[in-house]
């Protein structure tokens, strides 16, 4: 699952460069958004949203979908992540690593604690195993963005809602999100 991954180019890492981006990139990765909407939903100015979204259409990030016409008549264009930034690997400069972060702190900042797990974790693991662990985590990652596509479930996975019964969780599990967004950091631990 690794090997369906490539390194960016020079352009597309230009691209992601950008916290504003990157959120926009998960925004519509699971539904086509109008640049209005986008900016709606980042508390921007559309025109500044739609500066970043030509920028993504231009690097390969989204693509517009079929114009339609919105509550009053105007044309409106939604636009939908294509998926490339998910096929793709660094090493990845400062800025896009910086962008990266800014994305993450900036989503979770309005969240409630409980809509936040986090885990810890420091381990000693010489280079190779390293680059085993790394390279593990990102089939796991693979596995499941794969089973993302079109509602498909990871093989032998659960969609939310499976279980006995139809739409029925076991008293006191919360309801499974539509989406989950992952963030992940391997860092020296000094």
């Amino acid at each position: 699952m690794g090997s369906r991954r490539r390194t960016a180019t020079e352009d597309e890492a230009t691209a992601l460069a950008s916290g504003i981006r990157l959120r926009i990139i998960r925004l519509t990765h699971h539904e086509a958004l109008t640049n209005k909407e986008i900016a709606r939903r980042l508390d921007r100015d559309p025109a500044t949203t739609l500066y970043h979204v030509r920028k993504l259409v231009e690097a390969g990030f989204l693509t517009a979908e079929a114009e339609r016409r919105g509550v009053r008549g105007a044309k409106e264009i939604p636009y939908r992540s294509t998926g490339l930034s998910w096929r793709l690997s660094g090493p990845w400069n400062a800025p896009v690593e910086d962008a990266m972060l800014e994305a993450f702190l900036t989503e979770i900042a309005d969240l409630e604690p409980a809509e936040l797990h986090q885990t810890r974790a420091v381990a000693r693991l010489p280079e190779g195993r390293l680059d085993e662990f790394r390279g593990r985590l990102a089939e796991l990652i693979d596995e499941f963005a794969a089973g993302d596509e079109d509602g498909a479930r990871p093989e032998g996975g659960a969609r939310p809602g499976d279980g006995d019964q139809p739409g029925v969780r076991p008293e006191g599990t919360a309801e499974t999100p539509g989406a989950t967004a992952i963030y992940l950091a391997l860092y020296p631990s000094g």
